[in-house]
């Protein structure tokens, strides 16, 4: 649940509380708090301005010339939006304002005319994509009331608002609208909050004279109502409107369909508008789907339905999935005149069925599932035509035509406070737990120590004993309640050095951006001996089968973990998702002898299959594929962390690639391999390019030091110079650091090739490889000479042992 701090203000003040401080009392009486975020990056210098005129750019098609009042003064400004035009009240970044990503506004010329400032699109005063209304997509924002120019423009847009993340368990459906979290926050700070009531004008014609409503099946839906609105003008929402769906995550769309957003939002009631011209019937019946009768949903697919589904129908054809989404037939459009809304009461149960069967999970199938407030249900309808009226011009019919079944009784539950005293080993008096009570809006009565609760239908967890501890507890306050320490003896317990580094290495590989798997130790017996690290290949004599495996899928035991790995990998992309990059650190089982007669050798390995983009930034226009150097500097960056030097030797092996594998090496041991798998195999598992790595992590572990080194800063600058060798293209770049370094000894420290060039202006079959050298000496400071002997000296040993002629 996302909770506009702005909003909640409004509801209830809490302006004496920093939102870090209102989110630890949040935390602290039972509600986690996941974070609290801006809107928006911040943005200073934003005003109203008035387009008093709006031309074409003397020497742009695509420009345009405009006149802007911002209030003080009127400023000539250059725009390139397609939509901008004479009469707007827009967003004007001025001179001297800055935008999110300290973008700074200055006067400036485009193609020969002066422009002092920028009219601002939503995402550059950064507004999220997804949240921006579909008009201004392409466009700047134009304002929808009637604002004054020079008026702070990101204040009126709620941009300097802050958002609570709720990390709500199931239980706490009560805090899945505003109005819950207010009369949670009124709890914890000793505030005060009640939702008001409605204030609906109706005309006199009643709304039965229109509409009917039968229910066929009671227990699914005990309450439906249904309100008709005339004269509706459908357009934009208010302002404000439009800024509290943002906040929480919700695109406006348009006046209509937002009310009923923002009302859920406000009362946590998911309501429907039908647009009642198209809903083809004055009948409103609920009833189980047919088998195989098929409904066109909102997002335009087609969706085939059971009997296990509840349906909103015109007595013949069904208009919605009770709870769910409703039908494209009869869909609010520009030309909507008459609404009927629907406020209703849904089983948790039915519309948990239906959302899970159709996969469609929406605010209001998710409010739905945890149970509604059954008070609040015909509220919540009156609340929504009572803005409807106002906001969209619509013209109320009397009364809700509705059906009626619905229990909206309270909850009964006695408490004692020696009880509650014994259970939470506290001391707190009567008096302190008729102040918790009232603190949290529960009626009672009280008898001496015992206590007779009623708990409000808007607290529907609240059922027994053990519920009512838990609400003393919480507003009492976790903090308060006595502890003592166990007595005795005791040893901590403590992970192995193994288990530590197992857990390092998990913890790196998903700092890094993987993703762990866990996959089956049995494999298929073709897969078995596929893309298994040739140090392990060279022990096994062959996979192990099982005596009697459940299915051929699983009839061997694995000696490599990338053959299922790559599985996973297929099935997930089959599945559209195509930016995949996992781990697993499991063992694989290694047998030395043709016919098993003890139990194989068990050996842990790490092991990652990559594929897609490893990097995306769609708003900068970045992307980065996977490719052989990714997921090397993955595996350099654990050679880092382990602080053990990986070796690389090209290599080529079964089902990877030929020349895009490598043989890691550590402490002059084969560990592993990296590269790119084979494209026919890739081809096999219905992939593009994908690339892996295996790594023997019990190799790893033994040349581990537990003991950690430091070396001290360097006192003395270093000396840093940069060489362009051309050599044969046969010629290994490692092995040319190596020599460079073994040359430069002791002064050079550190070795990186930052380019390699073929091509023109290049001999054929030669290549450019350029290095950086940093020459220090950590007791002095060096002196030219020194470099520039040890430097000849380098470019002697290149030569003599690669043929490498220095670049002219």
């Amino acid at each position: 649940m996302l909770v506009s701090l702005n909003w909640l203000n409004e509801l209830i003040d809490v302006s004496d509380y920093t939102p870090e401080e209102l989110a630890e009392i949040i935390t602290k009486t039972g509600i986690e708090v996941e974070g609290v975020d801006p809107v928006a990056e911040a943005a200073t210098g934003v005003v109203v301005g008035y387009v008093k005129s709006c031309g074409q750019h003397p020497n742009a098609d695509k420009l345009s010339l405009c006149q802007v009042d911002v209030g003080e003064e009127t400023l000539q400004i250059v725009c390139g939006a397609p939509n901008i035009a004479e009469g707007q009240k827009v967003a004007v970044a001025t001179p001297g304002a800055v935008l999110p990503g300290n973008f700074k506004i200055k006067k400036t010329k485009l193609r020969g005319e002066e422009s002092n400032g920028m009219i601002c699109s939503l995402q550059e005063l950064g507004v999220d994509e997804k949240d921006v209304p579909e008009e201004y997509k392409e466009g700047i924002f134009v304002f929808p009331e009637n604002v004054e120019p020079g008026q702070d423009a990101i204040k009126l847009l709620n941009l300097d608002d802050k958002i609570i993340e709720l990390g709500l368990t199931p239980n706490r459906a009560d805090a899945m609208s505003m109005a819950g979290v207010a009369y949670e926050v009124a709890a914890a700070i000793d505030g005060s909050y009640t939702l008001e009531e409605e204030r609906l004008d109706t005309v006199e014609e009643p709304a039965s004279n229109h509409v009917s409503v039968q229910v066929e099946d009671a227990d699914a839906n005990p309450y439906y109502g249904a309100f008709v609105i005339q004269d509706v003008q459908v357009g934009p929402s208010p302002l404000w409107i439009q800024n509290r769906l943002t906040a929480s995550g919700i695109r406006p769309i348009n006046n209509v369909v937002d009310i009923t957003n923002y009302v859920l939002l406000e009362y946590g009631q998911p309501l429907h508008a039908f647009d009642f011209d198209r809903f083809g019937s004055g009948q409103i019946v609920t009833r189980r789907a047919k088998d195989g009768e098929v409904i066109k949903t909102l997002d335009d697919q087609e969706r085939t339905l059971t009997p296990e589904h509840l349906v909103i129908t015109n007595g013949e054809e069904a208009h919605a999935i009770a709870g769910v989404m409703g039908g494209a037939k009869s869909e609010v459009q520009d030309d909507t005149k008459t609404i009927l809304l629907e406020a209703a009461y849904f089983s948790p149960a039915v519309v948990r069925q239906s959302s899970s069967d159709h996969g469609l999970r929406s605010e209001s199938s998710t409010r739905f599932e945890k149970g509604v407030d059954p008070n609040r249900v015909e509220r919540a309808g009156k609340r929504a035509a009572e803005l409807l009226q106002k906001y969209a011009g619509g013209t109320v019919l009397q009364g809700v035509v509705s059906f009626d079944e619905l229990d909206r009784s309270e909850k009964q539950v006695t408490i004692e406070t020696s009880v509650i005293n014994k259970r939470l080993g506290t001391e707190i008096s009567p008096e302190e737990i008729g102040q918790i009570l009232r603190r949290l809006q529960f009626t009672f009565v009280q008898d001496g120590e015992v206590f007779h609760i009623s708990a409000p239908t808007r607290r529907g967890d609240i059922e027994l004993f053990e519920d009512m501890l838990e609400e003393v507890a919480r507003i009492y306050g976790y903090d308060n309640l006595p502890f003592t320490l166990p007595q005795g003896a005791s040893q901590a317990g403590g992970l192995s050095l193994n288990q530590q580094l197992k857990r390092k290495i998990k913890a790196y590989f998903e700092g890094a951006g993987l993703d762990e798997t866990i996959t089956y130790s049995l494999t298929k017996e073709d897969w078995a001996t596929k893309l298994v690290s040739p140090e392990v290949e060279r022990e096994a004599v062959s996979p192990v089968g099982l005596a009697m495996p459940m299915s051929e899928e699983h009839s061997h035991l694995r000696l490599s973990q990338l053959p299922e790995m790559l599985q996973s990998l297929s099935y997930n992309v089959a599945r559209k998702q195509n930016d995949l990059a996992y781990y697993e650190v499991g063992t694989v089982f290694i047998s030395e002898e043709e016919n098993v007669t003890k139990q194989p050798r068990e050996v842990l390995r790490a092991s990652g299959a990559l594929t897609g983009q490893w990097l995306a930034h769609p708003w900068q226009q970045e992307k980065k594929e996977v490719d052989f150097f990714v997921v090397k500097g993955i595996v350099e960056g654990l050679s880092e962390q382990l602080d053990i030097p990986f070796e690389y030797e090209k290599g080529r092996l079964p089902d990877m690639h030929p020349g895009r594998t490598a043989i890691i090496k550590a402490g002059g041991k084969e560990i592993g391999f990296i590269g790119q798998v084979h494209p026919k195999l890739q081809k096999a598992f219905g992939l593009k390019e994908t690339y892996v790595f295996d790594l023997n992590a019990e190799e790893l572990m033994s040349q581990y030091e537990k003991e950690e080194a430091f070396q001290t800063i360097p006192r003395y600058p270093s000396v840093s110079r940069d060489i362009a060798l051309v050599v044969d293209e046969t010629v290994a770049a490692g092995d040319i650091a190596a020599t460079i370094e073994e040359a430069g000894a002791p002064l050079v420290k550190d070795v990186q090739v930052f380019d390699l060039y073929q091509g023109e202006h290049m001999e054929e079959g030669k290549k450019s490889l350029a290095y950086n050298l940093l020459y220090l000496d950590p007791n002095r400071t060096l002196k030219d000479e020194e470099v520039e002997a040890a430097h000849e000296n380098i470019l002697n040993a290149v030569k003599e042992q690669h043929k490498a002629e220095l670049r002219s």
